[in-house]
């Protein structure tokens, strides 16, 4: 397997039994490009682009309690083109990294303890926690767009060699959330953030120049912790959610979430270049929503697919300290029950009606991005393992039939989030694979796997191994060649 690049960073990170810091979720610590990997069945040729997966990796010893959203940035990359690949792994270098590669420690606090206990002023809406850039990923304007679920700066990377290109010229003083949306058909990003000042969460619009064009006010009750949107052709949609922090703890300086089912879910609705007076605002039932699918304009709705939580606020897993059982079940898909469901909005009428599409416990799905804001028939949703923040498997759903098919990764064997790859002349919505790197345990290694989207329960087409097995993470995107040479030029 050549090896063109290999770095090993700095860590002061020590031996333990935190269950997010060993197995498959053990951090790693060297950077490589990989090229002519082994490979078990064959690369297709019909496949032209990148696939691209953020992780939570730590590098240092933690200050307190450690969650696993605080773990450093590190983008894992396979790009692929006429029948064959190659791989890269680097560390987002964040501000925050940086400093603590400097200092040889960890300099702030997670988010599971008092931002006081940071020796650094921090970022994001908790304030006092470090930007470490470690959850979602996106390609706009032909290069990589990585994410802090809290609010961040937005860290810029070349796709295809990773190379670091720095922070957003426009970030706002709140900074961005983890899930800014790339509208495949304008080249527009749209995105939110949200703080603990009034108005408490502002919305915006970035062209295909990267440019700011559009920022507003989306005004909050008070604090909030809404973590991703959603767009349609001509509207963009941000929640008041139910769950935040607890108002009088926060005047002490501590950060605890709580639920409030007595209150309604709140949809706020505007043009994608209005403003606060344009906003329409909707009731729905109570709950909770890590992730939104998809919207799309039908007549006078709006239809909103997302994950619809059942028990936002779950029991602590038994057999463990509450603090720990607590975290290790908000973490949990099974704990927290999370179902795909469907909204619809009457943007005449007023009037919002709700469905349930699957009763599984499934999150962390994928569309075809190239109907994002339209019309969608597939959803690729995936299954976790209980008990932990682990993917075991993946649903097809087919919203016109009902319909769905199911894939195993196998025993041991944990996905990540997988995106679509349109097929090079692709004929329909579903004309493609379905990409992921799967750690295996059994194995001890890692893998990026291909499957044909029409056919998920026939397994992977190819699966390329990786130089290193790598440590478990969330969110990926997928990105055509096509369209990052387009900015390339």
């Amino acid at each position: 397997m050549p090896i063109t690049y290999k770095k090993i960073v700095k860590s002061s990170l020590k031996p333990n039994h935190h269950p997010y810091l060993n197995g498959a979720w053990t951090p790693n610590f060297t950077e490589y490009t990989a090229t002519e990997m082994e490979v078990i069945g064959q690369i297709p040729d019909d496949i032209d682009g990148v696939y691209i997966r953020n992780t939570e990796n730590p590098v240092q010893e933690p200050i307190g309690h450690y969650h696993p959203f605080d773990g450093d940035g590190m983008i894992h990359s396979m790009s692929f083109k006429d029948g064959k690949a190659e791989y890269r792994n680097r560390f987002v270098r964040t501000k925050g990294f940086n400093a603590e590669q400097e200092a040889g420690e960890a300099l702030w606090a997670g988010i599971a303890n008092k931002p006081s206990m940071s020796l650094r002023p921090g970022w994001g809406a908790q304030g006092g926690v470090k930007d470490a850039s470690s959850t979602d990923v996106v390609v706009h304007a032909g290069e990589v767009v990585s994410t802090f679920w809290q609010c961040g700066d937005g860290y810029r990377l070349d796709p295809y060699t990773l190379e670091q290109l720095g922070t957003e010229s426009w970030t706002p003083i709140d900074g961005i959330s983890a899930h800014p949306k790339v509208d495949e058909r304008t080249g527009e990003m749209l995105f939110f953030n949200y703080s603990t000042h009034p108005p408490y969460q502002h919305y915006g619009v970035v062209d295909s120049n990267n440019k700011l064009v559009h920022y507003t006010p989306v005004p909050l009750p008070g604090p909030r912790l809404p973590h991703d949107m959603a767009f349609s052709e001509n509207y963009s949609i941000l929640a008041d959610l139910p769950m935040f922090w607890d108002p009088e703890q926060l005047k002490e300086g501590r950060y605890h979430a709580g639920y409030h089912p007595e209150m309604p879910t709140r949809f706020a609705i505007l043009p994608r270049y209005g403003n606060t007076e344009d906003i329409q605002w909707f009731e729905a039932s109570a709950t909770f929503v890590l992730h939104w699918m998809n919207a799309y304009e039908e007549g006078d709705e709006i239809v909103l697919d997302g994950y619809f939580q059942d028990d936002p606020d779950p029991e602590p897993l038994a057999g463990l300290p509450k603090a720990a059982g607590k975290m290790m079940a908000n973490i949990d898909i099974h704990s927290f029950q999370s179902k795909l469901h469907r909204w619809r909005f009457n943007l005449k009428t007023g009037a919002v009606e709700e469905q349930r599409l699957d009763d599984r416990a499934l999150e962390f799905g994928t569309i075809n991005q190239q109907y994002a804001g339209r019309k969608h028939r597939y959803i690729y949703s995936v299954w976790g393992e209980p008990n932990w923040f682990l993917f075991s498997g993946m649903v097809k759903h087919d919203l016109d039939t009902g319909e769905s098919w199911s894939l195993a990764f196998g025993e041991q064997r944990f996905g990540s989030e997988a995106p679509f790859a349109p097929r090079i002349n692709a004929k329909d919505e579903d004309d493609g694979y379905l990409v992921s790197f799967i750690t295996d345990m059994k194995e001890n290694r890692s893998e990026c796997v291909l499957i044909d989207a029409k056919n998920i329960e026939a397994g992977p087409v190819c699966r390329i191994i990786l130089p290193h097995r790598i440590c478990s993470g969330t969110h990926a995107t997928w990105a055509s060649g096509e369209s990052i040479r387009r900015y390339q030029k």
